[in-house]
């Protein structure tokens, strides 16, 4: 029993991990998926009667032909008719058959993808028997960061979310996940594509490490990446220029180095005078 029971468990578990929701013969079940990734869309019979000599057809938004079986002949094994979208791309369970199991997966997918799909038996009786599926396909990428420009007011920080779909809500956090005031986000759209910009400043605290999050709630998908920002002193106004001496020091040593003789000359010559004029601006302390 449990050797005949094994394949079915297998199946389950399988549309378990790809976050599938059975659809059902009234109203429409929902499957997410990002793009790129396999779908499996479910059909089966309530009566889990052996199909593998039915009749069952898939189309996309009523028109296009997704997969057809009939008998052992289908779009894989010769069969003519399939849309150019799906070809090479869709598959049956052969083994789900027997079981009344009619669900296909589909490989790589793409925006173009998304839909309503259904799942056809016109040969059954009494009534066709006709199963509904809404496949969500999301474009999410990984968001782009980036320091913008240090300045005595604080670090600027952009995070851009390029070809999204759908729409991300993007949003700026500490390393704490508290979020942080940033400016409106930049957003374009081309073909149901989205490509978002969001820019903060932030300022030296506890942590030098910042978080952008895209969240897309239609497909359940959050993406993120971080940032180090290495405060210093160099990013707080006057205090910019007391590393100013280190790289005279290091002037001085390159030339002295490099012209021997004749650019020690120059440094006991040059180099006070221009030391002279830095003083009596007041940079010196």
């Amino acid at each position: 029993m449990f050797w005949t029971a094994a394949p079915l468990l297998v199946f389950i578990c399988l549309l378990v991990f790809t976050g599938t929701t059975y659809g059902h013969e009234h109203g429409p079940g929902v499957v997410r998926v990002v793009e790129g990734n396999d779908a499996i869309l479910p059909c089966s019979l309530s009566t889990k009667e052996d199909i593998v000599q039915k009749l069952f057809d898939w189309k996309k938004d009523g028109q296009k032909e997704v997969f057809l079986y009939d008998a052992g002949s289908h779009y894989n094994n010769g069969r003519p008719g399939q849309d150019e979208q799906f070809k090479g791309r869709v598959s049956h369970f052969q083994e789900q058959l027997k079981y009344g199991n009619a669900s296909i997966i589909i490989r790589d997918t793409k925006i173009e993808d998304r839909g309503n799909y259904t799942c056809a038996f016109p040969r059954l009786k009494p009534e066709e028997k006709i199963f509904n599926i809404e496949l969500i396909v999301g474009a999410a990428p990984r968001p782009h960061l980036k320091i913008l420009n240090a300045s005595e007011d604080g670090v600027v920080l952009q995070c851009e979310v390029l070809r999204a779909s759908p729409k991300p809500k993007v949003e700026w956090q500490s390393s704490d996940g508290s979020i942080l005031p940033a400016e409106e986000p930049h957003v374009s759209e081309r073909g149901g594509r989205y490509d978002v910009t969001l820019r903060t400043t932030v300022t030296k605290t506890t942590t030098n490490r910042f978080r952008c999050v895209a969240t897309q709630e239609n497909i359940g998908h959050v993406t993120d990446d971080d940032i180090y920002v290495p405060f210093s002193e160099s990013t707080c106004g006057d205090s910019a220029h007391n590393w100013i001496p280190g790289i005279l020091v290091g002037l001085i040593i390159g030339v002295v180095l490099t012209l021997g003789v004749e650019g020690l000359h120059l440094v006991l010559c040059g180099v006070p005078k221009f030391i002279t004029r830095y003083i009596k601006k007041g940079k010196f302390k």
